[in-house]
């Protein structure tokens, strides 16, 4: 099966993807070779009445999850493992241990680029998950940012492309307009804050909501996911999608429409009843604190989007990063197949 003479490649691929990840963490050095699938896919098991095996990041990519996984605490439709990094899931993923997983919007494309095609997106479920905070009440546009200092994680990432494409549309030059601090973490990033080094800084969900806990007066000044609506291009900021095996979707139809019902509703309960989501977040081993998840949850940006509006604002996000650096999404933008589209 051609998946499996790529994995050479598809290991330097997950290693270029991760390092350009959301938010800018850099993670553990990319699992071995995955060794080939075991025989009896998931495939098999799913027609029979099996369960569809679901793996999600724990953080916002993961959050529209939890009342699926908790409805689901029987395992009679779905087996649900979370994992701290992209570099736990991928081989999982390639090895046919999990038919569906939670991940960066920008891996999903590379895995799709390195597989020659053997991957297809489901669903954004997360939107922007970065802000622009201040000690202050300086910044109240982009345009504002205009010879400031802005600390911030994520240089030669997703962060980074994302905030200087959001400068460049608002008339401000990245380059020589804004002085952009970049740190290694983003603790570093707060450090500054509190310290009085800096003044602003753009960090990531449930991030703010931990800095906010220990800044009384930071303030949120501006959303970067409304940043990039108000552009009115059709596409958006993305942090996460669903991104599944071919050979599982195409195998399996029906699966994959009831997971993407079951989703959709979760998201919509999750969205809906933020107090309880947050215990489950806790409960569900995202979040240590029900207090950090209740606040960031509304500004996680979680959904699911899927077929056309899914297809519109995803590739509008990967052309703005394959225009900075072709490597973030596996060297090239993904086909029409990339996308999935029931039948």
């Amino acid at each position: 099966m051609k998946l499996y003479r790529k994995c050479g490649a598809l290991c330097l691929a997950v290693f270029l993807a991760l390092s350009l990840a959301a938010c800018g963490r850099q993670p553990a050095a990319p699992a071995a070779d995955p060794a080939p699938a075991e025989q009896g896919g998931a495939a098999d098991s799913v027609q029979s009445g099996g369960q569809i095996r679901v793996g999600a990041l724990k953080g916002p990519t993961a959050m529209g999850l939890v009342k699926l996984m908790e409805d689901e605490e029987d395992g009679d439709r779905y087996d649900f493992t979370l994992a701290a990094s992209a570099d736990e899931l991928t081989p999982l993923l390639i090895r046919e241990k999990l038919d569906v997983a939670c991940v960066p919007a920008n891996l999903a494309s590379v895995l799709y680029n390195r597989t020659e095609g053997e991957m297809a997106v489901l669903a954004v479920n997360t939107l922007g998950v970065l802000y622009i905070v201040e000690n202050g009440n300086a910044v109240q546009s982009m345009a504002d940012l205009k010879g400031m200092t802005v600390v911030s994680a994520g240089k030669g990432a997703t962060p980074e492309y994302g905030l200087r494409y959001l400068l460049a549309q608002n008339g401000v030059d990245p380059d020589g307009d804004v002085n952009i601090d970049w740190k290694s973490e983003h603790s570093e990033c707060v450090a500054a804050l509190a310290s009085g080094a800096a003044t602003v800084a753009m960090l990531p969900q449930p991030f703010v909501t931990v800095a906010q806990g220990k800044l009384g007066d930071l303030r949120v000044a501006l959303d970067l996911t409304a940043e990039w609506d108000a552009l009115d291009n059709g596409s958006a900021m993305i942090t996460g999608v669903a991104v599944a095996r071919r050979t599982f979707v195409e195998e399996n139809p029906q699966a994959v429409e009831d997971f993407l019902r079951d989703y959709a509703a979760s998201v919509d309960w999750v969205n809906g009843n933020v107090s309880e989501a947050a215990e489950l977040v806790v409960s569900g081993g995202i979040l240590e604190s029900a207090a950090v998840a209740e606040k960031a949850l509304p500004r996680c940006n979680i959904v699911c989007l899927t077929g056309e509006e899914m297809q519109a604002r995803l590739s509008g996000y990967l052309q703005v990063l394959y225009d900075a650096a072709p490597e973030a999404v596996g060297g090239q933008l993904p086909g029409d197949g990339f996308y999935y589209r029931a039948s």
